[in-house]
């Protein structure tokens, strides 16, 4: 077997950082990433991005040495993509936040609302059966992060724990501020409002739960298998005849559900900048989507049918 050379350099300076000699035609960058760590220990696995080119994509963990346009002396450039932090530690954290701030309001802890508040409770129903829904929608959030999704990468930058938790953190406590505040009002159209708003909060939810279930099952543990989701005979599902992404078509309907119940500008902007951002992700996998499947359904919109 004829053995391969490998160069890493630094991708910005050209700088020679390592040389691997005698590695198998056969193997991965993720055991290249491996030997690299060993004479740079600094950088793990999780932090390095390896590629053809300076500029050029990373290369995946699975592609395999000898099926790279090299030769048996290959180059690749090095990039540190910084202090990481995995996946699931990032979701417990930016969602245990919110179920925790949301009780603070509700319970009007001291020094929220003025001393004559401290541990009351609101007379209107709509306030406990929003924070039973808040709570139930985080809740699920977590169980899901636990038992429910399969991570195709298993870490993300340490930095963006500090966004996304201002983010979700954030606007916990500015929705939940209003919502359990002494004065806040219910609904305008009263009961009937808050049962319309519910329903559809139900339903979404139960949707978004069914589709995490769906995509779970198109990847077997410890796999980064991608293929076609496509409709079970859960009901639910069948809104992947139509969208790539129904799991945020369904988190959107949830948050508008959500604010139609509670009536709250908060909420309501919440929804927005959550649908504005879910559906740039949609459109990130319904490209990938297109670009990797040739058979993929044509009839399908990223997150909204016949629309976007």
């Amino acid at each position: 077997m004829k053995h391969h050379e490998v160069e890493i350099l630094d991708a910005k300076t050209r700088e020679k950082l390592c040389f691997l000699d005698k590695v198998e035609p056969h193997a991965t960058i993720a055991e290249i990433k491996n030997l690299f760590t060993k004479s740079h220990p600094q950088w793990y696995p999780a932090r390095q991005s390896l590629r053809l080119d300076p500029k050029g994509k990373s290369l995946k963990d699975e592609d395999i040495l000898q099926k790279l346009p090299v030769g048996t002396t290959a180059t690749l450039y090095f990039r540190d993509l910084g202090a990481q932090i995995s996946w699931v530690t990032v979701f417990l954290t930016e969602y245990a936040g919110p179920l925790f701030i949301y009780l603070l309001f509700y319970f009007r802890v001291p020094f929220i609302y003025g001393h004559k508040y401290d541990f009351t409770s609101s007379r209107h129903t709509v306030v406990h059966l929003a924070c039973i829904c808040h709570s139930f929608h985080y809740i699920k959030r977590l169980l899901e992060t636990l038992f429910v999704h399969r991570f195709s990468h298993g870490t993300m930058p340490l930095r963006n724990i500090f966004k996304n938790c201002t983010y979700y953190w954030g606007f916990a406590a500015w929705m939940a501020y209003y919502i359990n505040h002494p004065l806040y009002t219910p609904p305008t159209y009263g009961a009937q409002q808050v049962k319309l708003a519910l329903a559809i909060f139900v339903i979404c939810q139960l949707g978004n739960f069914s589709i995490h279930m769906a995509l779970r099952d198109l990847r077997p543990a410890g796999s980064k298998t991608r293929k076609i989701p496509y409709p079970t005979k859960n009901p639910f599902t069948w809104l992947f005849l139509l969208v790539s992404c129904p799991n945020y078509t369904y988190e959107v309907g949830s948050w508008i559900g959500f604010a139609i119940m509670t009536q709250c500008l908060p909420v309501a902007l919440f929804s927005l900048v959550g649908f504005t951002q879910m559906t740039i992700w949609a459109k990130g996998k319904h490209r990938s989507y297109l670009k990797e499947f040739r058979d993929y359904p044509p009839l399908r919109m990223p997150i909204i049918p016949f629309l976007l």
